[in-house]
């Protein structure tokens, strides 16, 4: 599913809809037939795509983070793929006013980066690795890892988001992480660690223990890694589910 078969931004236009313009041949842009619908939404969904070809050919997700539903907002994965920053957090706690973030690591366009406290986990640091992304991308990051950084930092994480615990629930893929990875066939190399875990490796790592910093850092930057299969798999599962029943493929 790429933005240029989205109709749904366009107000009057609903799931309905937009399944009777892909019925009827209308699957991308440059396909849309006016005559398929009523003459003010026609002008509306003509105005929508001049505008938002401009805004596609710029580069500009934040265009479509506004005017895509919420819950749509995963269609701008495919176009961004190369510009998605997956990241995810360690933490000695649950309270970014009473606790730490420990380690963070990001990964984008098959580079992985892993910023730790006390070493090069600075606000500076957090801000470069944000500068080149289009689309973010967590599980449960809206309500944890993007406030708990922005307290924790004083910085503004400004970049569309899709937080794929809510895609997620969409599919009935419910838990944690971990237990949604073993859902849908995403293999670990290793035993899962509890945040107890972290919390620990961590006060083990402060007490002069390398070996634990390592042994975290390598969950976190799994943890990071595995989100780009997770999309992958949420973004196809979503993309079937609108097309069901479609006798045309989208262009």
């Amino acid at each position: 599913m790429r933005i240029e078969n989205s109709f749904i931004p366009v107000r009057g236009v609903g799931e309905r809809t937009e399944r009777n313009l892909w019925r009827a041949g209308s699957t991308h842009w440059d396909e849309f037939d006016a005559s398929l619908v009523g003459a003010k939404t026609g002008d509306r969904i003509e105005t929508f795509i001049a505008d938002a070809a401009a805004h596609l050919d710029d580069g500009n997700s934040r265009f479509f983070d506004d005017c895509f539903p919420s819950g749509e907002r995963w269609r701008l994965y495919e176009n961004f793929r190369d510009e998605t920053c997956f990241f995810d957090i360690e933490t000695t706690g649950l309270s970014p006013e009473r606790d730490s973030v420990t380690t963070v690591s990001f990964y984008q366009d098959g580079e992985t980066t892993t910023l730790v406290n006390g070493e090069d986990l600075t606000t500076d640091a957090l801000r470069e690795q944000f500068a080149d992304a289009k689309l973010i991308a967590t599980f449960n990051g809206a309500r944890f890892d993007v406030p708990f950084l922005e307290t924790s930092f004083d910085v503004s994480i400004d970049v569309p988001h899709v937080d794929l615990m809510y895609p997620c629930r969409t599919l009935d893929l419910t838990g944690g992480l971990k237990q949604i990875e073993k859902d849908v066939g995403i293999d670990r190399d290793r035993p899962d660690i509890s945040g107890r875990d972290a919390v620990r490796l961590w006060r083990e790592y402060e007490r002069g223990d390398q070996s634990s910093l390592d042994t975290l850092v390598s969950y976190n930057r799994e943890d990071a890694v595995n989100l780009e299969r997770l999309m992958e798999t949420v973004t196809g599962r979503l993309h079937d589910r609108a097309c069901e029943g479609l006798d045309t493929e989208l262009a």
